[in-house]
């Protein structure tokens, strides 16, 4: 599956409703980390069956970022029965994202 394209309208049905553990990367088209990490989040959003893996463009959802407390990109939050169990700032291993939603 592809990582979904996380927004304000759909946030609380495919984050806040999920039955499964939400992986959200806060980036940006402009950013060189950002791009450095969204081949690792597409892989993961293929393989990981048992989370969801989405991404939210702080540029087009400031709103959404600012409620997370997003302040540098990428930013990578965890999200299990709508409340964050986990976040990091930086380019992340795959290991560690997957470790993330444990």
């Amino acid at each position: 599956m592809k990582a979904i394209t996380i927004t304000s309208a759909n946030f609380e049905s495919e984050v806040l409703k999920s039955d499964k553990p939400v992986l959200i990367d806060f980036y940006a088209n402009w950013c060189g980390p950002c791009k450095m990490l969204s081949p690792v989040i597409e892989k993961l959003a293929e393989e990981l069956d048992y989370a969801k893996v989405g991404k939210v463009n702080v540029d087009e959802e400031g709103t959404l970022a600012s409620s997370f407390g997003v302040m540098s990109i990428p930013t990578i939050v965890v999200v299990k029965n709508g409340k964050v169990t986990n976040k990091a700032v930086g380019v992340q291993s795959k290991d560690k994202l997957i470790s993330m939603l444990s």
